[in-house]
């Protein structure tokens, strides 16, 4: 890893097109950060993402980069972890394609515990399909499709991934640059699945969790005592779904990802023979 990469390096030249004010920018701003703080070199990292306005955060990143289907991100990021178990991997997504389509696919990467880290831009709402009730949106969110609310109580990801045996479990919010960037930062360090799920606000189509709503309700921990090794503290946290917290909820400090415990380090990912010169130059630019 280089001592020299900048956040600047992680950009690329293509200008996002999300809605101006969108969560999303602060989030991926924060993971580009969190990169280069740990000295990742863009040569070296894939990001992948799925379906949904998050969708696209890796042709606004300057790595190698996959934009895949709608809830399978995280199946193609272990895979290529796998391959290459040198490589920096970071999945990408939102609520909607994280908690939904592609839950099976979390709990088990969870569970896997590879090492690898996974940003969930959570905004509670469906923001690419003009508005529908997410897996995390409220019980009485009004929408187009749900004019009384949805119904049903919201999921739960940070209890999700502690019931799967998650070794770190973290939240953040894309407004707090610095806090944001620090929580990325740790999840990447981490020996294991670095999971942070991200308060990333949806200026269009969500009026109910703003950023003013979460400035006045975010509860960080870094201004508390609490232990994230402690696992029942952790547990009763997460649990309370009534706070709002930001920081690193649990932490097992003795986390051995599953690359070490099968003893993988060899790089798997050989470019075939016969193949161009610029056979990997061709594949950044496909995707």
């Amino acid at each position: 890893m280089s001592t020299d990469i900048r956040f600047t390096d992680f950009k690329s030249d293509k200008q996002p097109t999300w809605c101006p004010g969108c969560g999303d920018f602060g989030t991926m701003n924060g993971m580009m950060k969190a990169l280069a703080n740990t000295g990742n070199d863009p040569d070296n990292t894939f990001v992948v993402a799925g379906i949904g306005c998050s969708g696209k955060i890796g042709t606004y990143m300057h790595s190698y980069a996959l934009h895949g289907v709608h809830g399978r991100a995280l199946p193609v990021g272990i895979g290529a972890k796998l391959a290459n178990p040198n490589l920096e991997v970071m999945v990408a997504g939102g609520d909607g394609d994280g908690y939904s389509i592609g839950a099976g696919h979390f709990i088990h990467a969870v569970r896997r515990n590879v090492d690898m880290t996974y940003v969930v831009m959570d905004n509670r709402i469906y923001g690419l399909t003009k508005g529908q009730a997410s897996p995390t949106s409220r019980e009485d969110f009004e929408t187009s499709t749900t004019p009384e609310g949805p119904k049903q109580p919201p999921v739960n990801p940070l209890a999700l991934a502690l019931a799967a045996g998650g070794t770190f479990i973290a939240q953040s919010f894309s407004s707090d640059s610095q806090r944001h960037t620090e929580i990325v930062q740790k999840a990447v360090e981490h020996d294991g699945f670095g999971f942070v799920n991200v308060y990333s606000p949806c200026v269009t189509f969500n009026d109910v969790d703003t950023y003013d709503y979460f400035r006045d309700t975010i509860v960080d921990l870094a201004e508390t005592d609490h232990d994230p090794t402690a696992y029942d503290d952790a547990t009763d946290m997460i649990m309370d779904g009534n706070k709002e917290y930001q920081g690193v909820l649990y932490q097992d400090e003795h986390s051995v990802a599953y690359e070490e415990r099968e003893g993988l380090s060899d790089n798997m990912a050989v470019i075939p023979d016969g193949a161009p010169d610029n056979a990997t130059n061709l594949v950044r630019e496909f995707y």
